[in-house]
């Protein structure tokens, strides 16, 4: 008898060691991480956030100065942006594109504290106070008056003004990051400065600043 033909077994394909997917690194430019986000990619949310997140708080604290909510602005800033990224059609434009909203931001912050101050104006006895955001100790007295006198602004000259004169931004870009024309942020920047230096002219702790800019 012959003995029973074992049948050959087909030769198992080889498999990777490990069926874990092995995510590429995040190009440097701009171009590749605004596509690398509306692609969807996990980790350039990540990327925008560590390439831009200095950038979009040092504008936020130019604007609001030592605000305890700037924390929760900044993580504001960036759910818009990453709700928003397929909207952003050149990707060249993604700094002032993230400078804009985080402008925005800004100005809607200031525009609500105002109407909180206006209406504790008119609200009766037994309303809740709010307490006043407590400032750093290490914030200096002068920086700490040109927020004050900053607060008295209408919230459009403010932000231009300190965009301009705190954060020492060009022109062209505090109009580009205000969605305003040249023309229209100059008129602001006018108006801001007379009526900063008016009322910085009661403020001893800003002498030094109203003479420097005497001299320019």
């Amino acid at each position: 008898m012959r003995p029973p033909m074992q049948r050959s077994r087909p030769a198992l394909a080889s498999r990777p060691a490990s069926s874990q997917v092995i995510e590429l690194p995040i190009p440097e430019s701009d171009v590749a991480l605004v596509g690398a986000l509306q692609a969807g990619r996990a980790e350039a949310r990540k990327a925008l956030f560590d390439r831009y997140s200095n950038d979009v708080e040092r504008i936020l604290y130019r604007i609001l100065g030592p605000d305890p909510d700037t924390v929760d602005l900044l993580h504001d800033v960036f759910v818009v942006a990453l709700g928003s990224i397929g909207q952003l059609r050149d990707p060249l434009a993604l700094p002032g594109w993230l400078r804009g909203i985080t402008v925005n931001k800004a100005r809607k912050h200031i525009l609500r504290k105002q109407r909180w101050r206006f209406i504790q104006l008119f609200a009766p006895s037994d309303m809740p106070e709010r307490e006043a955001p407590a400032t750093p100790l290490e914030v200096s007295a002068a920086l700490r008056c040109t927020y004050q006198v900053l607060g008295q602004l209408p919230a459009d000259e403010r932000v231009a003004f300190a965009l301009r004169f705190v954060d020492g931004m060009e022109l062209t870009a505090v109009a580009e990051a205000c969605s305003v024309s040249l023309a229209t942020i100059k008129r602001r920047l006018t108006r801001a400065e007379s009526t900063f230096k008016a009322l910085a002219a009661d403020q001893p702790e800003l002498a030094e600043w109203l003479a420097k800019g005497a001299e320019r």
